[in-house]
């Protein structure tokens, strides 16, 4: 067993646990769509996904089913929002992505701070910005 207080994988790293009415569609959504694996996931005594966690090109995700604190962005009428995640090839994940069901935000585009990048909304209201890195830029060459 492991003595590192905190898990390589969670390592310099803000996690988001997203909530989601139909947490297990979701999940199925994120494999098609963006190629996510589940890494696992905790069933409540109701069917309910307590918890889960899923991996996309390596950074990691919680979701669950919404309830109690926590309401879901379709409850909401938005999200106040974006997940960021860095991919290796922005234009092949978003034909994948949008072939799955996602919604299109931002087609894909070279942005001055020098990412790829596209936009997308998944049918459970979360808005994502997927990127792929292109080239270092300065703070005083970003052009917005």
């Amino acid at each position: 067993m492991s003595t590192r207080q905190v898990p390589e994988h969670y390592r310099y790293s803000a996690i988001p646990h997203l909530m989601v009415d139909g947490a297990a569609a979701a999940i199925e959504f994120y494999e098609r769509a963006f190629g996510a694996q589940e890494l696992f996931r905790l069933d409540g005594p109701d069917g309910s996904i307590v918890h889960a966690e899923i991996s996309i090109e390596g950074s990691t995700l919680m979701l669950g089913d919404a309830g109690g604190l926590f309401s879901a962005p379709t409850q909401l009428g938005g999200t106040t929002v974006g997940v960021h995640v860095f991919v290796e090839d922005v234009d092949t994940f978003n034909e994948r992505a949008l072939k799955a069901g996602a919604t299109s935000l931002q087609a894909p585009a070279d942005m001055s701070y020098g990412a790829r990048q596209i936009m997308l909304r998944d049918p459970f209201g979360h808005a994502w910005v997927f990127l792929t890195h292109l080239r270092d830029v300065a703070p005083e060459e970003i052009v917005l």
